[in-house]
């Protein structure tokens, strides 16, 4: 067992000492704080790590910003329960989404023939993110 294995035991014995309330408290304040920052992440057009979006074809008809509508509070959901915290797309906009995080293949419209899309992440953690996740632990356990 190394050294941060002993620390993941060590800390989860932690957590589990709060209680139910108090964890789910905890794990909700995540949720929303994480819901904030990748709704931010997509109104600047970027991934989770910083990097941009690559922008659309050319011949895109579409003016607005992409994913406009999927940031928003309807479809992008934070839960926190007492076991986790989670911030997931719901809906009938989790296939798009799924296919736009992971660069699938799908057809845009009924009809039309299957397009390869590019990878654009939506969700995942930046650095800033697991400090803030880490910090608000601490603060719960002191």
């Amino acid at each position: 067992m190394n050294g941060l294995e002993a620390f993941d035991t060590r800390l989860n014995a932690l957590i589990g000492n709060l209680s139910p309330a108090a964890r789910k408290e905890m794990a909700r304040n995540i949720a929303k704080r994480l819901r904030a920052t990748q709704q931010q992440n997509i109104k600047r057009q970027q991934a989770p790590d910083g990097t941009p979006f690559k922008p659309r074809k050319a011949p895109a008809r579409i003016k607005r910003e992409m994913f406009a509508k999927l940031r928003t509070a309807k479809y992008m959901k934070a839960k926190g329960s007492a076991d986790n915290a989670v911030v997931e797309f719901t809906g009938s906009v989790q296939r798009m989404a799924r296919v736009h995080h992971y660069g699938l293949r799908d057809r845009p419209a009924r009809g039309e023939k299957e397009v390869k899309y590019v990878a654009r992440p939506l969700l995942g953690f930046s650095e800033a993110e697991k400090d803030f996740i880490e910090k608000e632990i601490f603060r719960r356990l002191h």
